[in-house]
């Protein structure tokens, strides 16, 4: 058994460390965001706000946060809610978290957990809504999970999240793949929710309904062919190869840079990203 943390320290909970990744992996993933999370803040933050204004937010309300990350969907949580309201992040990476806690730390009103979201001890009904931004697709048992999640939101209230839809629809990891000429991938776990018939299938037996799947597609960036670059190199399915086999950048890094440079102005590379917005409420 381990404990885990909440920043700044003033509880102490258990749990049962679950997850799909090894240690290695996960704290290459946890350090690649570290690194570079303002330029990734900036690619991903218009997919996560658009889950979060289908999550309808009240003034005063208490949201949990799951997968909050290096935590800037933290202060954006808190911006809606207000001052009455609070926010409890919570993710397995303690390197992010602490980049979180420093980052919200002028926010008295929001408090970072590390733990488990499928096995963290909340109290049930203690909170008002649920919302993750990509932290769903990692769950070693989403049904348990959700079942989790379920059983801490009170009579009626609402989850959101947002997930990638297919490998195939998603420009912003097919195209840095075939620029590096990497046909086979084999972490497919970034698309475990692609197919609808799963969302609903995890949501409804974990006891979640009114449950809507809406498909969205946007352009994201991080900024000019530099910033892109960068990014793509360190997250996604391109960054994972790349973290876990770093000789293999030399080879990469020109093809994908001049792949982007061929989308046109290399100030603002975009690409597109295709994700369902996903909402329900507890039953």
């Amino acid at each position: 058994m381990q404990t885990f943390r909440l920043l700044p320290a003033t509880l102490s909970f258990t749990l049962n460390p679950c997850t799909l990744a090894g240690p290695r992996s996960r704290s290459l993933h946890a350090q690649a965001w570290v690194e570079a999370y303002p330029l990734i803040d900036r690619q991903l933050s218009p997919l996560g706000l658009e889950a979060m204004a289908a999550l309808a937010l009240s003034p005063g309300a208490t949201v949990l946060d799951v997968g909050c990350g290096a935590g800037q969907t933290l202060g954006q949580l808190a911006e809606i809610v207000g001052a009455s309201g609070r926010i409890i992040g919570i993710d397995v990476a303690e390197p992010l978290l602490t980049v979180a806690a420093q980052r919200m730390r002028a926010l008295l009103n929001v408090s970072v957990i590390e733990a488990d979201a499928q096995t963290i001890d909340l109290p049930s009904e203690s909170v008002d809504a649920i919302y993750l931004r990509f932290g769903v697709m990692g769950f070693a048992d989403p049904v348990a999970a959700f079942t989790n999640f379920r059983r801490m939101l009170r009579p009626s209230g609402r989850l959101a999240f947002v997930c990638w839809r297919a490998l195939a629809e998603n420009e912003l990891d097919h195209l840095p793949l075939t620029a590096a000429g990497i046909s086979g991938v084999g972490d497919d776990a970034p698309f475990s929710f692609a197919d609808p018939r799963v969302i609903d299938e995890v949501l409804g037996r974990a006891g979640f309904e009114g449950i809507g799947v809406r498909a969205h597609n946007a352009r994201v960036s991080s900024g000019d062919l530099d910033a892109m670059t960068e990014v793509l190199l360190k997250v996604g399915l391109l960054g994972k190869i790349v973290r876990e086999h770093p000789a293999r950048r030399a080879e990469v890094e020109p093809r994908l840079r001049a792949a982007l440079a061929k989308l046109g102005d290399p100030a603002q590379v975009s690409l597109t990203a295709s994700v369902w917005i996903v909402t329900a409420r507890a039953s």
